[in-house]
């Protein structure tokens, strides 16, 4: 893992995101705020309506806390929003596609990028678990694609985790390191694997500490509380889980499950808590009520 202070000079000059969801409005925001051109991705006028809210909710909470170097109004000026990868800009340095955990769904779209983009556009993933090798089978560039695994909140994170597939070049590497640091965020490097080192780590963590609700051994509190005072983890396992989301965070198990083993199999009060619509944050309730 290497530090990095920002170094927006080093930042891409045209940056694309496909998806204005969490993850994608907090990508966007994190490059608008480094300098970057940004265009966002979403198609139907309330859903891009909603991504470039997201945006400017996050600029504004960032320039309370001191976080931007430029008034918010301006930043936001630095990102638009289109309806279809089309409309991306060539000359775009990179585009990073961040919708939902649907393999079928980013090998589409990311395809429809690199028609549409220039040869020299880096394209990335922001999967958190699926095979970076696999997305880049459906690409005719694959040598510049690659995983950028942001983590939520975006803006906040300190980590992206870059994902190397086998076809992937050096120089791709070496401009998503180059782009990481100029975000001022620290990276880790690894080789594309299931669930990468991240995810594989954290949903092991989250898949036990689910079964030991399942099982009574205690309630969601008390087992976050051993993990963030015990083991110094800055939250525990369980609120994290209500932040990411019980419903991506049941795909990646089922991924994981499908691809590692049992050891990943996801606890049935997970999926019964997923049917019932207990999502987590973004529902009002997941382990914890949100309000």
């Amino acid at each position: 893992m290497n530090t990095a202070t920002a170094d927006t000079a080093s930042a891409p000059s045209v940056v694309g995101v496909i998806g204005g969801g969490r993850m994608g409005a907090g990508i966007a925001q994190s490059f608008a705020a480094a300098g970057s051109s940004v265009t966002v991705v979403e198609s139907g006028e309330q859903a891009a309506a909603a991504a470039l809210d997201r945006v400017a909710i996050g600029l504004t909470r960032a320039a309370e806390r001191g976080r931007l170097d430029a008034p918010a109004e301006d930043v936001l000026g630095r990102v638009s929003v289109v309806g279809s990868v089309d409309e991306l800009p060539r000359t775009s340095d990179l585009v990073v596609e961040a919708v939902p955990e649907d393999a079928s769904l980013k090998a589409r779209l990311l395809a429809a990028a690199e028609r549409a983009l220039s040869p020299a556009t880096v394209l990335a993933s922001n999967t958190s678990s699926l095979s970076v090798t696999d997305l880049a089978s459906a690409l005719s560039r694959p040598g510049r694609f690659l995983g950028m695994h942001f983590f939520n909140p975006v803006p906040a994170s300190e980590l992206i985790e870059i994902v190397v597939a086998p076809e992937t070049e050096d120089a791709t590497v070496r401009l998503a390191l180059d782009w990481t640091h100029a975000l001022g965020k620290k990276d880790v490097v690894v080789k594309d694997s299931p669930g990468f080192a991240s995810s594989r780590l954290g949903v092991a963590l989250g898949l036990e500490a689910i079964r030991m609700v399942e099982e009574g051994v205690a309630g969601p509190a008390a087992i976050d509380d051993a993990m963030s005072l015990g083991y110094k983890h800055p939250m525990g396992p369980l609120r994290l889980t209500d932040l990411v989301g019980l419903d991506v965070r049941l795909a990646i198990a089922e991924h994981l499950h499908a691809t590692l083993g049992e050891r990943f199999a996801p606890p049935r009060l997970l999926r019964d808590k997923v049917a019932r619509g207990e999502l987590g944050r973004k529902t009002g309730q997941g382990f914890y009520a949100w309000p």
